[in-house]
């Protein structure tokens, strides 16, 4: 089993840049296939990115190609979302989710077993 930790949430302005951190505990941290949702009030928990075992590979939702750069350092068992030119509509609780049975990046939540309790963005216009 993996816990998940989110930091790095708070207020930014549009446009903005924004980093979020995602500390695991575990001794096969590097086993895990990881990824970052997000969650808007009203909204369906979405895909935002996700990152293969060794960081290899990686996957973005549309709406943040480009903006949004997910990355991880297995050795100090953290998972990295760097958040540049943020709009309002990325307003969200982020997750991070883990799951070690995974072969690649998911982009359904329900395949990930392990989750973060989420950190808070915000992005003011």
């Amino acid at each position: 089993q993996v816990q998940l930790v989110e930091s790095g949430g708070g207020l930014v302005q549009t446009g903005g840049s924004q980093g979020l951190s995602c500390a695991a505990s575990g001794r096969t941290f590097s086993m895990y296939v990881t990824g970052w949702f997000r969650q808007a009030p009203g909204k369906e928990r979405e895909f935002v990115a996700g990152i293969s075992r060794s960081g290899g590979r990686t996957a973005y939702a549309d709406s943040v190609k480009g903006r949004f750069t997910i990355s991880r350092d297995n050795a100090k068992n953290t998972v990295y979302l760097q958040m540049n030119s943020l709009k309002p509509e990325d307003t969200a609780a982020y997750y991070c989710a883990a799951d070690r049975f995974l072969t690649t990046v998911a982009v359904r939540a329900k395949e990930y077993a392990y989750w973060g309790q989420g950190t808070q963005v915000t992005v003011s216009s």
